[in-house]
């Protein structure tokens, strides 16, 4: 029985990884002379890390990293300026708290960003997390819902919208959903097997169990 279930925020929740990605495809483009098409696809496929660990899997120990990040944490901000949550998010928190299951934010955008997001849109989550020195998405996270709703792993669900996420989650015993929209199907497909899809709008049905996903393999 599934006693929590935690959330990714960008592009799982809010629909801010479009923006995110252009960004981010402008700011490589311009430092390291690629085409604004390879920086967009190269930061979708490292998606699920902070921008900083993205860059060292891209250009490893470069010395503009420092100033990448910066400008693309400054820039991306404007994503959220009137974005509300997707629309079958508030109600299927909603069908979650009916029936007593945890609602959790696990994310890897700052915490203070991510707490001041959540609490403007109204919606009650139990736990909000975010990204600070030594406490990232994934194990910490998780261990962290673990000691604090006194839930065990194979009690959780893990919804994101990236492979990395999906990973994450498998590595630390948790199932996994995703989230489409932001990845293709077959990317998932490619990188993992089988794998639980929650097409877009259908994050309630999911949840009630009325949706039977798709297992590809």
């Amino acid at each position: 029985m599934i006693k929590a279930v935690v959330f990714d925020l960008d592009g799982t929740l809010v629909d801010t990884m479009g923006h995110f990605a252009d960004v981010a495809a402008d700011v490589i483009a311009r430092r390291h002379g690629w085409s604004v098409a390879r920086g967009r696809k190269a930061y979708l496929d490292t998606s699920g890390i902070p921008f900083f660990q993205q860059l060292e899997v891209l250009f490893p120990g470069h010395s503009d990293n420092s100033a990448l990040e910066a400008e693309f944490e400054t820039r991306k901000m404007t994503a959220y300026d009137g974005r509300s949550f997707l629309e079958d998010v508030p109600p299927a928190i909603a069908l979650m708290r009916e029936q007593g299951v945890a609602a959790v934010v696990s994310s890897n955008n700052r915490e203070d960003v991510v707490r001041e997001y959540i609490a403007g849109e109204g919606v009650h989550f139990d736990v909000v997390l975010g990204f600070r020195d030594d406490f990232y998405k994934g194990e910490p996270h998780f261990a962290f819902v673990e000691r604090e709703l006194g839930i065990a792993r194979d009690e959780m669900l893990f919804v994101g919208d990236s492979v990395r996420d999906a990973e994450l989650a498998l590595g630390a015993g948790v199932r996994f959903a995703a989230r489409l929209g932001t990845v293709a199907r077959e990317s998932f497909v490619e990188a993992l097997g089988a794998v639980d899809f929650i097409d877009p709008g259908q994050l309630g049905d999911f949840l009630r169990g009325t949706t039977r996903c798709t297992s590809a393999t």
